[in-house]
């Protein structure tokens, strides 16, 4: 299928202009280098037809091209490369943000509109209505490490976007000299704070104004119904930067705490912004002195000034809300939809802007009660306990020891223990109240559990609690679960069932509204049981989730921690959640956005809202018009059930095959992926000398087989479960599934996304290597295979055909980093030569920067809808 004409003319052929205009700009005294890019480029592309390796297309390159001789020369050269490849990408991220409404229909499929537009044709409306009155979509920014731009660059990129929108090509020129002349690499590793900054820019830049555009759309539609004032928080926005302590030693109870303040200061600088937007509106008689008085307590709140100030939203509220009324009694409503939409931002945002989760392993709870069970006993906690701990505690059953946590009150002092990570964990329990008092109850209202492994888990975060002061029934935050593994999702319904069944747990989800939240780990469930097994293990596991909460009248709601790529959860989020059917709980959807994912999705105006509603339309769709015809018969479900368990069993064998460790530390980028400097997060949970994979993040694990073009985790699996079919004459009930089911085939098109990233004559040259040849071509054919198996039985000659616009997308921005992925295996192989011949220490170093910089064009090019 053709490149849709709209996408041509307004990226593909901008983005030719500009880029030739690019590569003409000379950089640091290296003009030539600009002109010698696209020839590098299609050398790569006809070194590796010829079925060359990076080494030597490099070399050959340089020698017929250059008259470089000396290593430090050519070194350089390799620099300035990959330097103008991160800008190319970087314009072509303007181009896209430029052409966004161009290219996606505003009023189309998935948005607000066309919801309703649907409803009053299939008689809906009711129940869009009602289902409106309760529902609501969230999304969680994260700062997992797949962000590389800094906030200069961002703001780069936005300027740049506008000035493409309005062809104004003096300040496109203008705009790239600065470009190409402005930093992209941080010396230093980011601290969680600097992290939550980064963040911060976008809710106060695009989700303020986005959030609030949803929301008048969703009101124009309701009003033209005859629904008025509508004031619902449909669309919540959550933060984990600095609330996110897993794993990140960096995170203390202070950077929580000042976050906390820095989001509230954020929202009340937009707040002021709109307050004098209100000044220059409504100037009429009445209204004036109104208008001017939220002005000044506005300002004298955010600048801590003399004065009469805001001490909560409720305040704001009422003077916002007499400002409304008298516009409406003695102004004919002039300007009221000015007003109306701040009364609106006030009511989604009140004064915390987003609200903050914590999260924490399990493990570290289960050692911190035990260090605190260790002073108690040698009686360190004189007067700070109520209860009973026995001294074998240790030793009891997970049955014995919740009946003694559930008993346990007290207000301990943290600052007694000399332990970090135990005092830091006791004091996010009162660093939580803080929040609340100062920012109100929103502000931070989730306590996130990872490696969640038994419902013992779960008390031993309600004991703590318990044990810093909080009240049996006013515990204002919610206890979360996050079943990560294959086998945490295969307990996760004996973990709720036996925490239903408890009295005192089940009065504290009544007290927080009867609803338990129950996070979901796409990424960790991949990494840990493969593509088909994770997904289908926690499409599974919400089913019975939900039957087991309807059945004890609790209302259950799933966090879903996706990441970016379909190996981590991503790929076509819309479909997704359109796709679950009536059996899986749908009060609310909930997802993490994090990384390039962010800037991609959510960097604009435009995209921001466009996404935002595509996302929350899904939710009410899922309801509204699909219900039980998105559901799965016996038949698809046994068929999917043997599928994924293929998928298991080939990829469990290649994960234990012996090579597997060695492969990822020796061959792949993975140890140079902690040395990026993007975050603040450590690579393992644990600083063990000897990878172990229960200890790797899903995102370097991810990352590190992106970055060598082969995205095993998108599809490892999937073409030997295909092949067995085939094998057996029953590929044709494959594809009567990929057909007939919403959720079936748009695991597969995800899928296809991570082969169409996918370059295996990038590492072919491994197919010779004595170690780790046959691994290698183990990982080629099962890519061979799903690719092959993939297209019959989607029907499609090529992949992504029926997505013309995201293959095309996909295309360019690999044609863009071939030439750097290529300079990156060329040091990856020049490192391995280094090493072999006890080389010069110092030019190994110089190659593992060149590795290193790498990094940062190549996860950049992968932002678009993967």
């Amino acid at each position: 299928m053709s490149v849709n004409s709209k996408y041509q003319k307004n990226i593909v052929n901008k983005f030719l202009i500009y880029n030739s205009l690019f590569l003409k700009l000379p950089f640091e005294q290296i003009a030539d280098v600009g002109l010698l890019l696209p020839l590098l480029t299609k050398y790569c592309q006809k070194g590796f037809e010829s079925e060359q390796n990076p080494q030597q297309i490099i070399n050959s390159f340089l020698q017929t091209y250059t008259s470089l001789e000396t290593e430090s020369d050519k070194i350089s050269i390799l620099f300035k490369f990959i330097q103008y490849i991160e800008r190319q990408v970087v314009l072509f991220d303007a181009v896209e943000d430029a052409a966004y409404e161009k290219i996606h229909n505003f009023n189309g499929n998935g948005t607000i509109p066309y919801v309703f537009n649907r409803a009053i044709s299939t008689q809906n409306t009711d129940k869009l209505i009602k289902k409106l009155d309760t529902f609501k979509a969230k999304i969680v920014l994260t700062a997992h490490p797949t962000q590389f731009y800094q906030g200069r660059v961002l703001s780069i990129i936005n300027e740049l976007e506008t000035a493409i929108r309005n062809n104004d090509l003096d300040t496109i020129n203008e705009l790239l000299q600065q470009l190409g002349r402005t930093g992209f690499v941080s010396d230093e590793k980011p601290s969680p704070y600097d992290e939550a900054l980064r963040l911060m820019w976008y809710l106060e830049n695009v989700f303020y104004h986005s959030v609030a555009k949803v929301h008048s759309r969703l009101r124009r539609e309701l009003n033209k119904l005859g629904v008025k004032d509508f004031d619902k928080d449909i669309i919540n926005i959550g933060f984990w930067p600095c609330g996110d302590r897993d794993g990140n030693p960096f995170v203390t109870a202070d950077v929580t705490l000042d976050t906390a303040r820095q989001l509230r200061h954020k929202i009340f600088i937009c707040y002021f912004r709109d307050s004098k937007k209100l000044r220059q509106r409504l100037t009429f008689s009445g209204v004036d002195h109104l208008v001017e008085n939220i002005y000044n307590k506005i300002s004298v709140t955010i600048y801590n000034s003399d004065g009469q100030r805001y001490l909560n939203k409720d305040e704001l509220l009422d003077d916002l809300v007499e400002i409304k009324h008298y516009v409406e009694k003695y102004h004919n409503g002039l300007f009221i939809d000015v007003v109306e939409d701040f009364i609106i931002k006030v009511k989604l945002f009140g004064f915390y802007f987003t609200a903050l989760d914590i999260r924490q392993d399990s493990r570290v709870h289960t050692q911190v009660l035990s260090d605190v069970f260790a002073a108690y006993h040698d009686d360190k906690l004189e007067g700070s306990i109520t209860g009973s701990i026995p001294s074998d505690y240790d030793r009891l059953e997970d049955s014995s020891k919740i009946s003694i946590l559930l008993n346990l009150e007290g207000s301990i002092d943290p600052d007694l223990f000399k332990t970090q990570i135990t005092r830091e964990t006791l004091k996010s329990f009162y660093t939580i109240k803080t929040i609340q008092q100062e920012n109100g109850e929103n502000a931070c209202r989730r306590y996130i559990i990872s490696n969640t492994q038994s419902t013992l888990n779960l008390i031993e975060v309600y004991a703590l609690a318990r044990l810093c002061g909080w009240q049996k029934d006013s515990i204002n935050f919610d206890i979360v679960p996050l079943l990560e593994t294959i086998d945490d999702l295969n307990i996760g319904e004996k973990i709720l069932g036996d925490l239903y069944a408890l009295p005192a747990y089940r009065q504290q989800i009544i007290n927080r509204n009867n609803r338990q939240y129950v996070m979901l780990g796409y990424s960790d469930g991949t990494k840990d049981g493969g593509y088909l097994k994770a997904n289908w293990s926690i499409f599974k596991a919400k089913q019975k989730l939900s039957q087991l909460s309807l059945k004890n009248k609790i209302e259950v709601v799933f966090f879903d921690g996706r990441g970016g790529p379909p190996a981590r959860g991503g790929g076509n989020t819309n479909k997704f959640y359109s796709s679950l059917g009536d059996k899986i709980a749908n009060h609310e959807i909930e997802l993490t956005i994090q990384g390039q994912t962010i800037s991609s999705n959510f960097g604009n105006l435009n995209s921001s809202q466009y996404n935002l509603e595509q996302f929350f339309c899904a939710g009410l769709e899922n309801t509204v018009f699909k219900g039980d015809i998105a559901n799965l018969t016996d038949e698809q479900h046994e068929l999917i059930e043997d599928l994924a368990n293929i998928g298991f069993k080939t990829y469990n064998n290649f994960k234990n095959d012996p090579v597997f460790i060695d492969y990822l530390e020796d061959v792949s980028v993975l140890k140079y992926y902690g040395l990026t400097n993007v975050g603040s997060r450590p690579v393992k949970r644990a600083s063990n000398a000897k990878l172990n994979l229960s200890d790797l993040r899903a995102i370097p694990f991810v990352g590190a087989w992106t970055q060598m073009k082969q995205n095993v985790p998108g599809f490892y699996g999937v073409g030997t479960a295909f092949k067995q079919y085939e094998d057996a004459g029953k590929l044709h009930e494959i594809k009567a599934l990929y057909n007939e089911s919403l959720f079936f085939r748009t695991l597969i098109d995800n899928s296809m996304q991570a082969l169409c990233k996918s370059y295996f004559p990038l590492t072919s040259y491994l197919q010779h290597d004595d170690k780790f040849g046959q691994f290698w071509s183990g990982i080629n054919q099962e890519f061979e295979d799903s690719k092959r198996l993939i297209l019959e039985v989607s029907g499609q000659s090529e992949l992504l055909g029926k997505s013309p616009n995201i293959k095309a997308s996909i295309e360019l921005r690999e044609r863009i980093i071939l030439p750097l992925i290529t300079i990156q295996q060329y040091a990856l192989m020049k490192v391995k030569e280094i090493e072999k011949n006890n080389g010069d220490e110092k030019l190994k170093a110089i190659y593992e920067k060149i590795i290193i910089r790498a990094f940062f064009g190549s996860i950049n090019a992968s932002r678009n809808a993967a």
